[in-house]
């Protein structure tokens, strides 16, 4: 199975990170919680503080497959003014890997990526100014190849199948996923 990494900066979205998280792992990814900072406890938008699993400087490049960034404010910001976080999102998208975004994210941290000005993506609505001439659609999930976006909180058990089924290539899973939540 292939390994992914959800990064978390303080002022993340909790449910867009936490949410997305439960859903992988109830799908049975291997996936991991990185701290962008010198400390594995991170603050979340609204308070709640996390434990993350990893430190950034722990992360195995050849290890990553999936990156994925949560949003909420400032915690997009903060993970986009990560130097090493942002050097390595380059490198990985160089390499052609999966990435995943939702909220702020896609504009704040994707934005910063030379993206074919053909793909689509969504972000959270007000956004789109840091994305310009994308294509930015209403739509909840965005998947275009192997970028994943989403809208925002409310969509983040639907951000969190949609990467489900694209790391597992099995719709079947994420199905069995929904259904065991109540969500399908």
């Amino acid at each position: 199975m292939k390994k992914s990494f959800l990064f978390l900066a303080d002022g993340f979205e909790e449910v867009e990170a936490l949410g997305t998280l439960d859903v992988l792992r109830r799908g049975g990814v291997e996936v991991y919680t990185v701290s962008v900072y010198d400390r594995k406890e991170v603050e979340g938008a609204h308070g709640v503080v996390v434990s993350a699993d990893r430190f950034l400087r722990e992360v195995n490049e050849a290890d990553a497959e999936y990156m994925i960034f949560p949003g909420g404010m400032p915690g997009a910001q903060h993970l986009s003014e990560s130097s090493v976080l942002m050097e390595m999102l380059n490198r990985h998208f160089e390499k052609k890997k999966p990435i995943a975004a939702i909220c702020a994210a896609p504009a704040l941290v994707l934005g910063k990526l030379p993206l074919d000005k053909s793909i689509r993506m969504t972000c959270y609505p007000g956004f789109e100014k840091f994305l310009p001439g994308i294509n930015v659609r209403q739509e909840g999930v965005v998947t275009d190849g192997n970028i994943i976006t989403g809208r925002g909180p409310a969509y983040a058990f639907a951000f969190g199948l949609a990467l489900l089924e694209h790391i597992t290539g099995s719709q079947e899973t994420a199905r069995e996923v929904a259904e065991g939540m109540l969500l399908g």
